[in-house]
């Protein structure tokens, strides 16, 4: 006599192990935005993967992986000195417009070594 095999588990397959539930509540406008979101992707995730998702690239824009991403500080920083590029009085002399971008990039010489998207210069602590 064969043997049986075991039975299939109910439920959903474990792909990411298990987690830690979070239950949380939503205004209608944040799940209609959500819903709107899911409807555009080529996946159609659920909703809950939806929301995991969008939080991820969020965090990731702006959390603390956001703030020691050179490359998004290369955006940045090009994106900005676009803008200045723009604003800027074109009747001043080209080394004038240079300097007065270099300040604005920079920031003020006093405030330089508080901001933390620049690493403390050598022989400073």
């Amino acid at each position: 006599m064969a043997r049986k095999s075991k039975a299939k588990k109910r439920g959903p397959a474990r792909t990411t192990g298990p987690g830690i539930l979070v239950e949380l509540r939503c205004h209608k406008p944040f799940l209609e935005a959500v819903d709107s979101w899911r409807e555009r992707e080529n996946s159609k995730p659920s909703r809950p993967a939806a929301i995991v998702h969008l939080a991820e690239l969020g965090l990731a824009t702006t959390g603390s992986v956001g703030r020691n991403n050179p490359k998004a500080a290369a955006k940045a920083s090009d994106m900005a000195g676009a803008a200045i590029d723009r604003l800027t009085d074109k009747s001043a002399p080209h080394e004038e417009r240079a300097s007065r971008k270099r300040r604005l990039l920079k920031g003020p010489k006093e405030f330089r070594e508080w901001r933390r998207d620049h690493p403390t210069p050598k022989g400073k602590s």
